[in-house]
């Protein structure tokens, strides 16, 4: 009870949610980026990263989220409220408590994600020297790190999808996160941007 009053207390204080689009890197993170901002939303974003082959519809990144570690001011993310902006799972810790945030978190299978990873670097000549199993255990503590703290900070508030469920029902995912942000956006729209051929890497 205490985390939903916390939530509303910070509606009311801090007005507009800001929409934040999380979730480890590879799992679909693009994606929901591009149905936000053809549902209507505005995104936060500089353009720098352009699409390539690992993300041929774009990246959807401001290259200011990658300082948030290290960032004394980040009074900036204020200017997010109302809009949408992509944070990656492990930086989510380091936004300001001063604003209300509807997180929208992608989930993935982590062979997937492991999998996707290693093409991308491979594509860019770049070598992956971290053992796959050492990697599902890291990925698995701090996804149930990242859990904990969206459960219990009340000024999160989470919706959590499933790349394969999205890819496979994009108009009910759609519907979800529609509903989840207050029932104002293009549904169908949104959906029609979930292009199931970018959907690589699939386990068995």
């Amino acid at each position: 009870m205490g985390s939903i009053l916390g939530g509303v207390l910070r509606r009311l204080k801090y007005g507009k949610p800001i929409v934040l689009v999380s979730g480890l890197p590879r799992s679909g993170t693009s994606m929901a980026m591009k149905m936000l901002e053809a549902g209507g939303m505005e995104t936060i974003v500089d353009n720098i990263r352009t699409a390539d082959e690992d993300n041929p519809k774009g990246y959807f990144e401001d290259e200011r989220v990658k300082d948030l570690a290290e960032m004394e001011d980040t009074t900036w993310i204020r200017g997010a409220r109302g809009k949408v902006i992509k944070v990656v799972s492990s930086l989510l810790q380091y936004l300001p408590r001063d604003n209300f945030y509807k997180v929208i978190f992608m989930r993935r299978n982590l062979h997937e994600v492991l999998a996707s990873q290693a093409k991308m670097l491979d594509r860019r000549g770049e070598e992956n020297t971290a053992e796959d199993e050492d990697m599902l255990r890291m990925y698995e503590a701090h996804l149930d790190k990242v859990k904990f703290q969206l459960r219990f900070r009340d000024w999160f508030d989470v919706l959590y999808l499933d790349f394969s469920g999205v890819v496979a029902d994009p108009e009910k995912a759609a519907r979800q996160i529609n509903d989840f942000l207050g029932g104002h956006m293009d549904v169908e729209t949104m959906a029609v941007q979930v292009d199931p051929n970018l959907y690589r890497n699939r386990s068995e």
